[in-house]
């Protein structure tokens, strides 16, 4: 039977992949995204919904479908102070697996990021490990959570990113954390959609050697 996907974080990297690659997926019959703003792509199975998502309840009845795909966050300078991007890194995506799963839907992947874990003392992976915990939490039949390492991003305007990846790649060439080498965003949505596909019950987390495999 095919599937009904649903999309938030649509608009970044990995999210742009992952829409990308559901549409061309036949095992997906539906791609939902919940957008604040509308996308250019334009597809047959694509149904775009334009929402605020300090707004919730006015739309999380339309969070219908079999698999919740959850790419949505921000960098703190885009966000602006760290309770803004809690807010959208944290806040926004729990309360949309919240209604999803109150919804009925069975299945959640969540883009997280490596070394999270609710007791970091940084705050980006403290935040990803909050989330992760709290999300476990919440009763989906099947829950699945990447960690990657750094991202190389299409087109990325980011000076901080281009320098970190190229630095990470020098040093994997001469054999120095290899295991952490940059993972392009199309990787990590391979994975996701993959995994929700055949999705097994109960909770998986896939470290970067993990998603690498996939």
């Amino acid at each position: 039977m095919k599937k009904i996907a649903l999309v938030i974080g649509a608009t970044g990297a990995t999210g742009k992949d992952i829409v990308s690659q559901l549409l061309d997926d036949a095992d997906f019959e539906t791609v939902h995204v919940f957008a604040r703003r509308d996308l250019s792509v334009r597809h047959d199975k694509l149904q775009v919904h334009v929402v605020d998502f300090d707004k919730i309840d006015e739309w999380k009845d339309a969070l219908r479908g079999d698999v919740l795909f959850s790419a949505l966050g921000t960098t703190l300078k885009q966000a602006g102070s760290q309770d803004a991007q809690w807010k959208i890194d944290y806040t926004y995506q729990y309360e949309v697996a919240r209604a999803a799963h109150e919804n009925g839907v069975p299945t959640m992947s969540l883009v997280s990021s490596a070394w999270a874990t609710a007791d970091s003392k940084l705050f980006y992976t403290r935040m990803k490990g909050q989330l992760e915990k709290d999300v476990k939490k919440l009763g989906f039949k099947s829950v699945t959570i990447m960690r990657p390492p750094s991202l190389i991003r299409k087109d990325t305007d980011r000076f901080g990113e281009r320098v970190s990846v190229k630095l990470l790649q020098g040093l994997n060439k001469i054999g120095i954390l290899r295991s952490i080498r940059p993972m392009p965003t199309s990787q990590v949505a391979h994975a996701m959609i993959s995994l929700a596909k055949d999705a097994k019950e109960g909770i998986a987390t896939l470290e970067p050697k993990d998603i690498w495999m996939i």
